[in-house]
């Protein structure tokens, strides 16, 4: 009995064990046909399944990997995270584990761990190029993010669900109706896509009402939508007809995908037909889809693998015939837009500017939206990454434009959505200018009322205001429009009678942010018998010759004063010039007179008017500092300041009466 049992027990554990790795191998047979056929959710689940009643390390590790890949393909960057570290530990020998951890960790914002493992890649690959892309892309993400543009993205909330919402495409000249693919409940396939877990995708569309709120969405009909995914509808011109994507799969073979082609008549949508997109190569084995128009509606743009492409998916363009719906020989959009990458989702606005998304191009990670610019008929080229916040860490696509707006809407997984992918609406938010200032009496340092503004653009714009008897002034809206525009040079004039004139310049050119400028002007009131101080005029010992060298400069000096005649035109002035209290009378008085005309002449002689220029010494009859304030000073350098200080020169303004003289028309 003893020896039976124990032939009993051998029998059973041998038995168990080949029905373990019999369900091992059934597991592992399912999980790796699902996920060669893309049905990646089924694919985890069999591979956990299979994982567990598995011994041999070798394959374990692959399935691990495996299981990290699935995730990878539904965008699930946690769990990537998770089953690629796990891999590498179980020392799965493929370098792309490094790869794809490394863009899991970037698309988390992790990108001290992502460039960590990029450097592992470019270690243990055999082509570093996929490495140095990463690496790069980690650090424009860092510029890009620390850098971003004006525009300000917005989560769609009303369009979104808890499901996949994206690609929406315009289908009403007013911008108030929208179709966008989704994978939300009432989908006209009840099955789930094994390569999604969602329902599959139909098109939907929404309306929006004149306060801007997006209707309950509302799926397409059956002629478009079917049991498979539809999706990246474009409607033409007239909206009357529209291309979209199928992409066909059963539970047991992904079909891939076709450009798909209906037309409207009335209120009703004829049945969707394949439009036959191709090159001069063979091509049963590629897909095609994210179909667009060129602005003329002469061509379609889309995105496919055909042979004869540069990288994953690219770009291609062939002619299109609207009448009979169907499409000519395709083209390669060639190396200056397509990449060792995926280019898709297009969309050429009305200017003829190519949008798409890549993971080519350096971008910040993932899809990013790129412009392209025209370069001619069907020819783009100078790619331009949109930047930060049009673009994020995750993936970014789908872009469409609001006409010739700077606003429109777009697809992100980005963190902080409502669902897997959403719809965000952008927008760039007008440059807000305004000069806005008080006006002070220079002296009192009072406000002045009633002091004149008058502002000059480089623009044409011309506009003035008074000041309020707190002295102040604004420049802001006007009605609808605004005073101060982006882009503009402005010349200011502050004017009351009896005072100077003040001017003063503001632009707005290259302003990368609405500014309102602050100012404060101080006007200097003027009477007969009121001297003006303007920056000294330095004479030496004993000389009337302006004093010009190393140290001091007094063209400088009458620069100024230059400046100020040339701002008020009509004023005639004394220029005066003093002495210190050292020497004759006499001759201090000529000394003075002299000095006061090497300024008239210095003036004159930069086209002032002679008849504008009084000169006027006073020589020491008007000292600043008198001789018994000198002797009370301790040291000769103080008292030597003193004196250099009745040595000046000011001017009084006699009268604002003179006439310009006219120009010779010579």
């Amino acid at each position: 009995m003893t020896i039976r049992k124990g032939l009993f027990t051998l029998t059973l554990v041998t038995l168990c064990s080949v029905s373990v790795l019999a369900q091992a191998g059934l597991f592992t047979k399912q999980a790796d046909n699902a996920f060669e056929n893309e049905a990646y959710f089924e694919a985890i689940d069999l591979y956990k399944k299979a994982y567990s009643k598995e011994s041999d390390s070798e394959e374990k590790g692959r399935m691990l990997f495996r299981i990290a890949e699935s995730y990878r393909q539904i965008l699930d960057y946690d769990q990537q995270v998770i089953w690629y570290n796990k891999a590498l530990k179980a020392q799965y020998d493929n370098p792309d584990a490094y790869l794809y951890l490394a863009q899991a960790y970037h698309r988390q914002g992790d990108f001290n761990q992502a460039i960590e493992f990029y450097e592992k890649y470019k270690d243990a690959a055999p082509d570093p190029m996929k490495a140095e892309l990463g690496l790069s892309q980690a650090e424009t993400a860092k510029e890009l993010r620390d850098n971003p543009s004006r525009y300000i993205v917005q989560n769609e909330i009303l369009l979104n669900s808890a499901e996949y919402d994206f690609s929406p495409g315009w289908a009403g000249d007013d911008f108030n109706t929208i179709y966008f693919s989704s994978s939300r409940q009432g989908a006209q396939g009840m099955e789930i896509d094994q390569r999604t877990g969602e329902s599959f995708q139909d098109i939907f569309f929404t309306n929006r009402d004149q306060k801007g709120k997006w209707s309950e969405p509302e799926r397409l009909t059956y002629r478009i939508n079917t049991i498979h995914n539809e999706a990246t509808p474009r409607l033409t011109n007239s909206f009357d007809m529209m291309v979209f994507t199928r992409c066909e799969s059963t539970k047991d073979e992904n079909k891939g995908c076709n450009v798909m082609i209906t037309r409207k008549t009335g209120d009703q949508w004829s049945t969707a037909q394949i439009v036959d997109v191709k090159n001069d190569q063979s091509y049963e084995t590629t897909t095609a889809g994210h179909p667009a128009l060129t602005p003329g509606e002469t061509h379609i743009i889309f995105a496919s693998d055909m042979p004869g492409g540069i990288g994953g998916k690219d770009l291609w363009i062939a002619p299109f015939d609207k009448a009979s719906m169907t499409a000519g020989e395709a083209v390669n959009l060639g190396p200056n837009i397509n990449t060792k990458g995926d280019e898709m989702f297009p969309f050429v606005r009305q200017n003829g500017a190519l949008y798409f998304a890549s993971n080519g191009h350096s971008g910040m990670g993932g899809l990013d939206n790129f412009v392209a610019e025209s370069n001619g008929e069907n020819s783009w080229g100078n790619v331009e990454n949109l930047g930060f916040p049009i673009n994020s860490i995750g993936h970014d696509f789908g872009i469409i434009w609001e006409g010739d707006s700077e606003r429109g809407y777009l697809t992100s997984d980005r963190n902080g959505g409502k669902g897997k992918d959403d719809i965000y609406s952008f927008n760039l938010p007008p440059l807000l200018f305004a000069l806005e200032g008080v006006v002070y009496d220079k002296d009192s340092q009072q406000p002045v009322p009633e002091a004149t503004i008058k502002v000059i653009g480089s623009d044409g714009a011309s506009f003035e205001a008074a000041t309020d008897a707190g002295g102040a002034f604004s420049f802001g809206e006007k009605g609808l429009e605004r005073y101060i525009n982006p882009e503009t040079n402005y010349s200011i004039e502050v004017s009351k009678p009896d005072y100077l004139v003040a001017k003063d310049q503001i632009s707005t050119v290259g302003l990368p942010e609405s500014t309102t400028f602050l100012k404060e002007y101080f006007i200097t009131f003027t009477a007969p018998d009121k001297a003006i101080e303007f920056p000294e005029v330095r004479y030496a010992y004993n000389k009337a010759e302006l004093q010009v060298n190393e140290e001091v400069n007094s063209l400088d000096s009458l620069d100024f004063l230059y400046n100020v005649l040339v701002d008020n035109p009509t004023i005639i002035i004394e220029l005066q010039a003093h002495t210190d209290s050292r020497g004759k009378v006499a001759y201090n008085q000529d000394l003075s007179q002299r000095r006061a005309q090497s300024c008239v002449n210095y003036l004159e002689s930069k086209g002032i008017a002679a008849e504008r220029m009084v000169a006027k010494g006073y020589g020491k009859g008007r000292l600043r500092i008198t001789d018994a304030q000198i002797a009370a000073m301790n040291t000769e350098e103080e008292k030597e300041a003193a004196h250099q200080k009745n040595r000046r020169t000011e001017f009084t303004v006699l009268s604002f009466d003179y006439v310009p003289r006219e120009e010779s028309d010579n």
